[in-house]
């Protein structure tokens, strides 16, 4: 009942703002999510003995999340280029004090401290592109063509996740990946494909009408694909810190990062096909 309830809040809670807050409140919420999930990412990142310049980071995917979603705030943000560039400059800048002092020296030569120049550069800059980028591409999306474009990312991901779940739980034997995540199936993604696909091809008919039907089916089998893929990335994070969740935020459900995984991989691509395609 927990669980039922909790899903019922957070459908509420990410279908109200996509449907009825202004740009600007849209805008910060998206945000205030980005910090949610940077924090449960600094933790999983701590959690597998990789430190993180906390501030500068979390305000780097900050940067990039207002770069992509510029539309929500007036047109007013700095390009994205200059902000990778620029957060590169200063991630890569800041890994030299944590590398300084103690440890063995030459090529080849192991730290005493354990520290891993390109671990400290990598887990700084990587939640720009992990979190940053995919959700202000979300952000994007809903400004340049509208809530119901942006619902039918979401419904075909939840759908997805759902039929995954349900006909997992009926008919699934063989193990999807059973080294990354001990649940999902092959009889759970094949579910997701076919009704997150149909889904798509659906209600893309009234959401998106000038994408043809047979496009909108691939396109949401491609999006389901992503979903799984971000699913089990994420799951392949916490195995590595060694939790079950993200974080306990969530009653029954765990964190912010394990309801929006399979977002963060389908949204980019999304954003792309929508805006090139």
């Amino acid at each position: 009942m927990t669980r039922v309830l909790s899903a019922v809040v957070l459908l509420l809670l990410a279908v109200a703002p996509v449907w009825f807050a202004s740009a600007p409140v849209f805008f910060v919420a998206g945000e205030l999510l980005l910090v949610l999930a940077f924090a449960e990412y600094l933790s999983l990142a701590r959690a597998s003995h990789h430190p993180v310049p906390a501030l500068p980071a979390c305000v780097a995917a900050m940067l990039v999340f207002a770069s992509f979603a510029r539309a929500a705030v007036g047109g007013v943000a700095v390009p994205l280029d200059v902000v990778l560039l620029s957060a590169l400059v200063a991630l890569g800048a800041l890994t030299l004090p944590r590398w300084q002092g103690g440890g063995a020296s030459g090529p080849g030569a192991a730290r005493a401290d354990g520290a891993d120049a390109l671990g400290l550069a990598g887990v700084g800059l990587f939640p720009s592109l992990y979190l940053g980028l995919p959700l202000g591409a979300m952000v994007a999306v809903r400004e340049a063509r509208g809530p119901a474009a942006l619902s039918l990312l979401m419904l075909t991901v939840i759908v997805s996740d759902t039929a995954q779940y349900y006909t997992g739980r009926a008919f699934g034997r063989r193990l999807l990946a059973p080294a990354i995540s001990p649940k999902k199936t092959v009889a759970g993604a094949v579910g997701g494909f076919v009704f997150g696909a149909l889904l798509l091809a659906v209600l893309g008919a009234w959401w998106l009408p000038e994408v043809p039907v047979a496009l909108r089916a691939v396109f949401g089998a491609a999006i389901v694909a992503l979903g799984i893929a971000g699913d089990l990335f994420e799951s392949m994070l916490k195995r590595s810190a060694g939790v079950k969740d993200s974080s306990a935020l969530i009653p029954g459900h765990g964190g912010v990062l394990d309801r929006i995984d399979a977002l963060l991989f389908a949204a980019p691509v999304y954003y792309v096909v929508l805006k090139y395609v």
